[in-house]
């Protein structure tokens, strides 16, 4: 197995957190393990074009609000299984007298990856726009980014709003019936001022990935003939 120190570390430091969060079910631990169910998630999946996207988010939209409004199902089946697949907020900092327990309210993970997805999708957009090269890719590219910056705030408005209707009202809602809005909305309307609604919903990562390794070809190409060139000057 071919592991380096760093990964070993790693492991071990982790083995040794997931054993403590199997005992204590700390609420904390709870989020760090989500957190990180959802950046690997995030990291590893591409929709691939924003009309994937803006249909998945549509779709969920409807899906979200049924099985939370027509059923119990969904609330019951997150308040009842013991793992991290939700994320949790305490509601309170007094423990209940009788549960010893403080009072949470949680947020499924999906309702951080799929918005996730999106907003990838618009930060690689945002990318395209700025001519930054996908490969190789610099993390530390400095660019423009209206798409992402404009659709982060949204989300974050629409979680907000999300736990403030929870707060109030005392029940259980659906996060993408505000998440979804506010996601579409906002990249639409960045769209809409900087008139280009046309291009949001003509891009695709596959057409870039083509651009780049047409671009590796004919580089590849170039050299080849320098090298045989320089063979017969020789």
């Amino acid at each position: 197995v071919d592991l380096t120190l760093a990964e070993g570390f790693a492991f071990v430091a982790s083995v040794v957190f997931c054993g403590f969060y199997f005992k204590t079910k700390h609420w904390t631990m709870n989020n760090v393990l989500g957190i990180s169910f959802c950046l690997q998630g995030i990291e590893r999946f591409s929709l691939g074009t924003y009309k994937i996207g803006a249909i998945l988010l549509v779709g969920l939209f409807f899906y979200d609000i049924f099985w939370v409004f027509g059923t119990d199902v969904m609330v019951t089946v997150a308040k009842n299984l013991d793992g991290p697949i939700k994320i949790l907020f305490p509601r309170t900092i007094i423990p209940d007298p009788i549960t010893k327990k403080i009072e949470l309210s949680l947020l499924g993970l999906g309702d951080i990856v799929i918005p996730g997805f999106f907003l990838s999708i618009l930060l690689r957009f945002d990318a395209a726009n700025a001519k930054v090269p996908a490969y190789p890719t610099d993390i530390h590219a400095s660019f423009a980014k209206p798409y992402f910056h404009s659709c982060l705030i949204a989300y974050f408005m629409g979680l907000a709003t999300t736990l403030y209707v929870m707060i109030v009202w005392e029940a259980a809602q659906p996060a993408l019936l505000y998440l979804v809005p506010a996601c579409l909305g906002s990249s639409m309307m960045c769209a809409f001022v900087r008139g280009e609604v046309d291009l949001l919903f003509a891009y695709s990562e596959e057409d870039e990935e083509e651009k780049e390794e047409e671009k590796d070809a004919v580089t590849t190409d170039d050299d080849n003939k320098g090298e045989t060139e320089g063979k017969k000057v020789q």
